[in-house]
């Protein structure tokens, strides 16, 4: 393993080889704010030989069968699931969260990205119509796009990263990646893993580096025709603009602004304990996230007062430490931002009922200088305000009463945001209604997070831009071509 000292040193993968970087940026351990590794400070150079390597590499890949590129994908899974336990142990160094969430969320998803793309991509049928009243048969083909752009976030690192790849190889593409420069490790570490999975030199490509640097040089790149992008929807507005002059193909996940609509017949027990966990999970940094908690009014005393003492229950501390269900936020930065959202809401004269200036945090020393915050809940903030407007991405939520089904429709689609959202009701008809109005990519009902990947994902209004899963994903990831044959 690359060392300098005491630091984890990483290194660019370009063409089915480890390079060194020539400059590099600290990365820091957020659950005792030191720094512990060096990412590459890539760029225009880097980003230029991994897309070279990445082209050689097109040709083979793409002229595999479907079934041979999903052998080399399966083995990566299998070499991947043999480490869980040390991904899981980077993951939660790297980002913050705690181990018990990396090791049955973030490793075991990232590992099931790479089973499920390499199995549907075996059963996909393209379409065809026959014409005979002009002696015509139509069919359509799908074949790879080239070489597909990455970029993913520092949430869900190595989750969200294989959710990108797994696709774009299994559909025949080769990949140029560039993950957060935050979260890194997770992803040099797969790469250590690539030779012995068989995935053939260029195909997958990792630069690391920051966003103005790295991603700018890719997503600009003239031989990078597709660039999928999870992250916040200013730098989409920047990707949108840079891939304009030639007409990229674009897959945009971004924030999401998350309503939670209670109504006075929810299962009050159930409602609690999983929007204390759609709320709070991950440090409250899923774009997925519950953030705004609409609660019929007659109800609205019980569940504000079981959900605060609900929210006290949920830990935070050490990530190393199994009991804990929340660990550090991704950096100081983040921190103080997500901080200055509660003070703008106490400004406004709303109610702080935990977490934030309210329950002390109690740490070990070595952690002191972490980047930790308890749960917090908010009442009594304005539809108008910043802290229900805006994308918080931390452990913050707020609660507001509602008295009728179309006024809480209208309220909790007026963000410019609409990613996903939650209802809860024992009233099927309420259901179908409230989930056809909700201006929302997705809808959970009396649950949360519960994922089919044969579905689409994505979000409506400012939260992004097409869709990704099964079929969707093959679609993004291939060009279509239709035949058509005179008889």
């Amino acid at each position: 393993m690359p060392g300098n000292g005491t630091f984890l040193v990483l290194e660019n993968y370009i063409g089915g080889k480890f390079v060194p970087g020539s400059a590099h940026i600290d990365s820091y351990d957020p659950s005792t704010g030191e720094v512990y590794c060096k990412v590459p400070d890539s760029g225009r150079e880097e980003v230029d030989a991994a897309v070279k390597a990445a082209k050689k590499a097109f040709p083979d890949w793409s002229a595999r069968s479907p079934a041979e590129r999903a052998q080399v994908m399966n083995k990566l899974a299998d070499l991947m699931e043999a480490r869980l336990e040390e991904f899981a142990q980077a993951e939660s160094k790297d980002q913050g969260k705690t181990i018990t969430f990396a090791s049955t969320v973030d490793i075991p998803r990232s590992v099931h990205n790479f089973r499920f793309f390499a199995s549907s991509v075996l059963h996909h049928t393209t379409d065809c119509s026959q014409m005979d009243h002009m002696g015509c048969l139509n069919y359509t083909i799908r074949s790879p796009v080239g070489v597909a752009g990455l970029i993913s976030p520092w949430n869900l690192p190595l989750y969200l990263l294989t959710w990108k790849i797994a696709p774009a190889i299994a559909a025949g593409n080769t990949v140029v990646a560039k993950p957060s420069e935050m979260t890194s490790v997770t992803a040099w570490m797969m790469c250590k893993l690539m030779n012995e999975a068989g995935v053939p030199p260029g195909v997958v490509n990792i630069v690391f580096g920051t966003g103005p640097s790295a991603g700018d040089a890719l997503v600009g790149h003239p031989d990078v025709p597709l660039v999928s992008f999870t992250g916040s929807t200013a730098t989409a507005r920047v990707i949108t603009e840079r891939g304009a002059p030639y007409c990229k193909r674009l897959s945009l996940e971004l924030g999401g602004k998350n309503p939670a609509i209670v109504f006075a017949d929810a299962d009050m027990e159930q409602c609690v304990s999983t929007t204390v966990r759609s709320s709070f999970s991950n440090q409250g940094e899923i774009c997925l996230c519950t953030s705004r908690i609409f609660v019929e009014r007659s109800v609205f005393p019980e569940f504000l007062e079981k959900f605060v003492a609900a929210a006290r229950k949920w830990k935070t501390g050490v990530p190393t430490d199994v009991s804990n269900n929340n660990g550090a936020l991704i950096s100081k930065e983040h921190l103080e931002k997500v901080r200055g959202f509660v003070k703008v809401a106490r400004d406004e004269g709303a109610q702080v009922h935990c977490g934030e200036g309210v329950d002390q945090l109690v740490l070990p020393e070595s952690n002191r200088s972490g980047y930790f915050m308890a749960p917090t809940v908010i009442s009594g903030v304005a539809d108008s305000s910043r802290v229900m407007q805006e994308e918080i991405f931390g452990p913050v939520t707020c609660v507001t009463p509602f008295d009728l089904e179309e006024e809480v429709i209208s309220r909790a689609n007026g963000v410019r945001f609409g990613l996903a959202a939650t209802v809860w009701t024992r009233d099927v008809g309420r259901v179908h209604r409230v989930a056809g109005r909700l201006q929302s990519g997705l809808v959970w009902t009396n649950c949360w997070l519960v994922r089919d990947l044969n579905l689409p994902f994505g979000g409506m209004k400012h939260s992004g831009v097409g869709r990704e899963g099964g079929k969707d994903s093959y679609h993004f990831f291939t060009e279509v071509k239709t035949v058509t044959v005179k008889q």
